[in-house]
């Protein structure tokens, strides 16, 4: 990640009625209580000037080159952690304003500014953070705001260089191609045209040519851009492993690493993790869906049936998007007073995108303005399961945000990604009660599927992670060698999948309709090893919700103040990187889904 750190992006934007912010340019660091959205004009998006913020960084480096006491040296480390509040802000409002609407001429060419500006931004940023490393007033600051600042800081200078600012500049453009691709697709079906998101509710009718061939018209896109999808992970693929080796690195792999900001594990704890979901969730996985084959009553189950959890069709939700929203509210409120009064916050403030549209970017993910310390909830909802799914996650990372918010440093506001992705994945387990609210008689068939799925995408989501290191060990590989390494994986972690006459992913395409692998490399383990620790909430949510809940609350006010391994540890878990911990999540699962 950039010195600009917004982790999650999760995986954002409203139109002109969205009126929370104001010009950057009258920005204060945010303080205390959520001030009222009537406080705020309407916003305008300017995109600062390097001289300025240049000059900004000057006077903090001549702030620490005179400082004579550990309080002076303090106090230049807050005036830049509120310039690094606004210029997070600005960048993450560019980021979601594009994603928002992909064809806008406007937000394009913020974004295409955004690009060039971000890193040399960022070098200003690391100058800063290198003389910090180096203080003599480091042990001081270290108790003042914590260690953990430090290790970050040491992971973002160890990522960059000057040397590879254009690089970078021209990885965010290569990047946004795959973006705007994505969110161009118009497919016909069912007598309508459909983006990706708005096809995927046929993936689960219950009608098995209607899901073959929904199937069939997404892939189909896929193949007639093919070789532009191709040429855009190449050149991504090179440019990463350029970048590294102008650092000094070997490979991509660890700077993928540095990037993410893994500074308490690396590549061998996540090899054993995948070695362990191999043996103890791949065939719980399998088993799972020959059940469903079963419930079918197919002799195979094939790609297009996996999705499908009950004959009668899967459980949806009892209502639309504002009777979806509305429901929320209340279930949020019967979990807790805090969850609740923050959600009605996210409403009235309109911190909440997530109708699909045209030209609207795919995914689902969660975004902040820290100098406001607020976040916003982007996602495409489509008439699925998947709306309630989407909107209890987003909103775990959403409230996490929120508590972290008065946290001394911009570092904090969130977690890295594998430990954000634990607040969110456990809102999911932990509104299973309140499935009620949305699927009504279907609510107990709900949580079975939601678990299941758990135990599915587990497999998937290491064979994602697995996929990207052999990548960037070949990155000279051609497009049929990196296709034949997907279904390697493939072999490996989803061994009952068949894809019969869908040509794009049975000939090894099916990596390049996952937007991570693209966007953000090594951003997918983080889903499996904080499933690992979500499901630990789940499990001590049948004994004692309050205290589970309690757990999760002190968790999500944590934010990114400590590692991955301690904020687990200050939470009650255990390690996923521990022996055994899938092993027992898999027979508690075995138990509650009757297998």
């Amino acid at each position: 990640m950039s010195a600009l750190r917004s982790r999650a992006i999760l995986p954002l934007w409203v139109g002109s009625s969205f009126k929370l912010l104001q010009d950057l340019s009258r920005w204060e660091p945010y303080v205390g209580s959520m001030r009222a959205v009537e406080d705020f004009p309407q916003y305008r998006i300017e995109t600062p000037s390097y001289e300025a913020v240049a000059e900004d960084y000057r006077g903090i480096e001549r702030a620490l080159e005179a400082s004579s006491s550990d309080d002076g040296t303090l106090d230049a480390v807050r005036a830049w952690d509120a310039t690094r509040r606004r210029l997070e802000s600005w960048n993450a409002l560019t980021n979601l304003r594009f994603e928002q609407d992909t064809r806008d001429e406007g937000f394009k060419a913020a974004k295409t500014a955004r690009d060039e500006l971000v890193p040399r931004l960022t070098a200003l940023d690391v100058r800063v953070k290198t003389r910090l490393l180096s203080s003599r007033e480091r042990p001081d600051l270290e108790r003042a705001i914590g260690a953990h600042a430090f290790a970050l800081w040491g992971a973002d200078v160890e990522s960059f260089s000057p040397a590879i600012e254009a690089d970078l500049t021209q990885e965010s453009m290569i990047a946004k191609e795959y973006t705007e691709l994505i969110a161009s697709a118009q497919l016909e079906f069912d007598g309508r045209r459909l983006n990706l998101a708005g096809i995927a509710p046929y993936f689960q009718d219950p009608d098995r040519g209607v899901r073959h061939d929904a199937q069939a018209v997404r892939w189909a896109f896929f193949t007639q851009h093919k070789e532009e999808l191709d040429d855009i992970y190449a050149r991504l693929v090179r440019l990463r492993d350029e970048m590294a080796r102008k650092l000094g690195y070997a490979t991509f792999t660890p700077l993928g690493y540095k990037r993410m900001s893994r500074v308490d594990y690396g590549e061998a704890e996540v090899t054993r993790f995948r070695d362990e979901v191999v043996r103890d969730v791949v065939p719980l996985a399998g088993e799972i869906l020959a059940r469903r084959a079963r419930r079918l009553h197919l002799d195979r189950l094939l790609f297009w049936d996996e999705l499908l959890t009950d004959p009668r069709g899967n459980p949806k939700p009892l209502g639309d998007h504002d009777w979806i929203v509305e429901q929320a509210d209340v279930a949020f409120n019967a979990m807790h007073e805090e969850l609740g009064s923050f959600f009605q916050m996210m409403r009235s403030s309109e911190l909440l995108d997530l109708k699909n549209r045209d030209g609207k970017a795919a995914g689902g993910f969660c975004t902040s303005f820290p100098t406001l310390g607020v976040p916003f909830i982007f996602a495409n909802f489509n008439g699925t399961s998947g709306d309630v799914d989407v909107l209890v996650h987003e909103s775990g990372h959403a409230f996490q945000n929120w508590r972290s918010r008065e946290l001394p440093l911009i570092d904090y506001l969130w977690p890295t990604m594998e430990s954000s992705e634990i607040d969110s994945i456990a809102m999911e387990y932990l509104a299973l009660p309140q499935a009620y609210r949305f699927f009504g008689p279907d609510a107990d068939r709900f949580r079975v599927g939601h678990l299941e799925d758990a135990f599915i995408r587990l497999p998937y989501m290491t064979a994602v992670d697995h996929f990207q290191h052999l990548v960037f060990g070949a990155p000279n590989a051609t497009p049929s060698e990196r296709n034949a390494m997907w279904q390697a994986m493939e072999a490996r972690y989803l061994p009952w999948r068949a894809y019969a006459d869908l040509e794009h992913p049975g000939q090894g395409g099916a990596w390049q309709s996952q937007l991570h692998i693209y966007q953000l490399p090594f951003y997918y383990i983080d889903y499996a090893l904080a499933t690992s620790c979500a499901l630990q909430f789940w499990a001590k949510s049948l004994s004692d919700y309050a205290g589970a809940f309690a757990d999760y609350v002190n968790l999500c006010g944590r934010g990114g103040s400590a590692p991955f391994g301690e904020l687990v540890r200050s939470a009650n878990l255990r390690s996923p990187f521990e022996r055994g911990v899938l092993s027992d999540a898999a027979k508690q699962a075995r138990s509650f889904i009757g297998l």
